[in-house]
């Protein structure tokens, strides 16, 4: 057991990066782009919905199916599961000995964080592989019915609130890491000139509080699925944004998420281009 650690600790010690080894190293940054591609495309289809024009839902299900119906996409997005995959790795090797230039709760909040992305990329990965294998002809489960299914299981209202708070959770702490731009941290960006690095602070701050009040909203459509035991509240990111666009601001509060979204795209090609960990 403690031999392949070893190795692993050398691996990680020998690269540019927390990824064990340099294929995992450049798949997980292939993985990356293709991340902020997808986030791209989400931005696109939400502006859509913003100005009332009929596309596909801005979801990664709606973004994932954008690009495979494009010339190429299908290999695209073959090659963006594999980068996903190997991403997803790398931020669990991160998360067992990663963040060395870190230490006590700071170091634990980033290997959570890793966690957590590792899980985020590899939900994209499946998402990607189910719309391929069903040749695009179909949607996965939704997410009411799933809300629904929770909410057949004994205290499933006590589990559906539970995940309500945990989604909440994460929106609160892409929020602290949006505002204290501690993603800054996880880069290698001394080289890049201060108007570059400045420029990928601020798309990094936009996007993650973008994407911090969506899942904020996720997640309070899961409590009102709760409160009222009523699986027609809940929603995904679809929901959440044409929620977004149905409030009093409507469009322009839409079109602002939507820029963060695509902010937050830019902001994961220069993450691929100088990630860390």
């Amino acid at each position: 057991m403690a031999r392949p650690l070893v190795r692993l600790r050398r691996l990680v010690r020998e690269g540019r990066s927390d990824a064990p080894g340099q294929v995992v190293d450049g798949l997980g940054r292939i993985g990356l782009v293709g991340y902020g591609l997808v986030h791209l495309v989400v931005a696109w289809l939400a502006l859509h919905v913003a100005f009332g024009v009929p596309d596909a839902p801005p979801d990664a299900v709606g973004a994932v199916g954008t690009i495979a119906r494009t010339p190429g996409g299908v290999f695209a997005l073959l090659v963006a599961v594999i980068g996903l995959f190997a991403f997803a790795l790398w931020q669990l090797t991160a998360a067992a000995i990663g963040f060395k230039w870190v230490h006590g709760n700071e170091r634990l909040r980033k290997r959570v964080g890793a966690v957590m992305k590792s899980i985020a990329v590899s939900a994209l990965a499946g998402i990607v592989i189910d719309y391929l294998a069903g040749v695009g002809s179909a949607r996965a489960t939704s997410v009411q019915q799933l809300a629904a299914h929770v909410l057949e299981l004994p205290a499933g209202r006590v589990l559906l609130g539970l995940v309500a708070v945990v989604l909440v959770g994460i929106a609160c702490a892409m929020t602290y890491t949006g505002v204290r731009r501690t993603f800054m941290g996880d880069l290698d960006v001394k080289a890049l000139a201060p108007g570059l690095r400045n420029a990928i602070e601020v798309a990094g701050a936009a996007g993650h509080l973008a994407r911090a009040l969506a899942i904020a909203v996720v997640g309070g459509l899961a409590g009102a699925a709760a409160l009222f035991a009523d699986p027609a509240w809940a929603g995904g990111l679809d929901t959440a944004l044409r929620a977004l666009g149905s409030t009093s601001a409507g469009t322009w509060l839409l079109v602002v998420v939507a820029a963060g979204f695509a902010a937050f795209g830019v902001f994961c090609v220069a993450d691929a281009a100088t990630r860390r960990a």
